[in-house]
């Protein structure tokens, strides 16, 4: 009995598995774009694009960040009305019960990467979803080398130093808060802010080390 059990359970086991592959080769037409990196599909999934942040739009009235229209306007042109395939991490909702997702084009293109290689968003990594980490950050630093998009106004200042976190890929202000909290062995001493993007890390938003004061 005990057998039939097992036997049981690994025949599930594979059955989820082989749903979610199914699931991954699926496509969803999207209805509607919010900003630069959440999009709406027509099956009322709220979608949050994995492994980038996009310049924030103000649906307050007040000023938008530097590029957030363009970059909506970019999302929108690629997504809106398109059939789309979703690629999941390790986590597939965020706290806000957002799909989290890396997007494709039905030609195979990442949003995601798209977004950041024309410089409209930037690398943000969030563990455990780390899976194209390394291609992100690739098309990251073309954009950087030709001073595209939010990389023709973010990195004008370079010269200021600040202090990443290894486990967290943040860098902040040295005298953020959460900097001071940083341990020895996850602390890394970045020249400049153009340094720590270079390397994959995204700025604190409580210190804000890209606006100057």
């Amino acid at each position: 009995m005990r057998f039939k059990k097992i036997i049981f359970l690994i025949i599930l086991i594979l059955l989820q598995g082989f749903s979610l592959s199914l699931a991954s080769f699926a496509f969803h037409r999207v209805v509607s774009v919010y900003d630069g990196d959440t999009v709406l599909l027509k099956n009322g999934a709220k979608v949050r694009y994995l492994g980038i942040n996009t310049p924030e739009i103000d649906h307050e009235g007040n000023k938008s960040e530097f590029m957030a229209h363009t970059a909506k306007d970019f999302n929108q042109k690629l997504a809106n009305g398109a059939l789309v395939r979703l690629e999941f991490d390790l986590e597939k909702k965020d706290r806000y019960k957002r799909v989290l997702a890396y997007v494709f084009l039905q030609n195979g293109d990442m949003v995601n990467a798209l977004l950041v290689r024309k410089g409209l968003a930037y690398v943000i990594s969030i563990r455990p979803n780390l899976k194209y980490r390394d291609l992100l950050l690739e098309c990251q630093r073309k954009a950087i080398k030709e001073s595209v998009g939010i990389w023709s106004n973010l990195l004008r200042d370079k010269g200021e130093n600040c202090l990443g976190n290894r486990r967290s890929y943040r860098f902040h202000r040295p005298d953020c808060h959460f900097a001071m909290k940083i341990s020895q062995k996850n602390l890394i001493k970045f020249r400049s802010i153009y340094d720590a993007f270079w390397e994959g890390y995204s700025p604190c938003k409580r210190c804000r080390p890209t606006v100057s004061r």
